[in-house]
């Protein structure tokens, strides 16, 4: 089942390099009591990913926090190597968005919003969103209906808020 507005989110391992190595993040500790964005989107150095929809959030990031929220997290089903390397390729780490991999996939298939596309090596991708999560339950939720980045966009959700 795809994971809706009103809805709790399950808590998740997801992973993040730290000083020291990969480090394990409970998602569930990391919402408890806070306003936080998550985007989801299917991949590290893709396409529209890496122009459109980080970017997006690094625009945005000032007025989400003008607005309450307390942070703004990127998750993709990729390892932790990937999602530090480009975080720092694409400023997203400097504007203070913090990249989690779902290393595999189990977060993104528990609210429903995994996808394939074998020709180009996609396997339980996550499909592109965005969502506000108030202590653990999702307030707004803008899954992307096709292949661009409009209602999953850091501008649109700002603007529902």
């Amino acid at each position: 089942m795809t994971i809706a507005e009103g809805m709790r989110l399950p808590d998740a391992a997801l992973l993040r390099m730290g000083d020291n190595g990969a480090e394990t993040v409970s998602l569930a500790d990391r919402l408890r009591g806070r306003k936080v964005v998550i985007f989801g989107l299917p991949g590290a150095y893709t396409g529209t990913c890496s122009t459109a929809h980080v970017p997006s959030f690094i625009r945005t990031a000032s007025g989400f926090a003008a607005k309450g929220v307390d942070e703004i997290i990127c998750i993709a089903v990729n390892d932790p190597f990937v999602m530090k390397a480009w975080g720092e390729a694409t400023g997203a780490t400097a504007a203070g968005i913090t990249m989690l991999a779902d290393a595999d996939a189990s977060f993104t298939r528990a609210i429903g919003m995994t996808f394939d596309v074998p020709q180009l090596g996609f396997f339980a991708r996550s499909r592109r969103y965005s969502a506000l999560v108030e202590d653990g339950v999702v307030t707004k939720f803008n899954p992307e209906p096709g292949t661009g980045c409009e209602i999953s966009a850091g501008e649109y959700l700002l603007a529902q808020l």
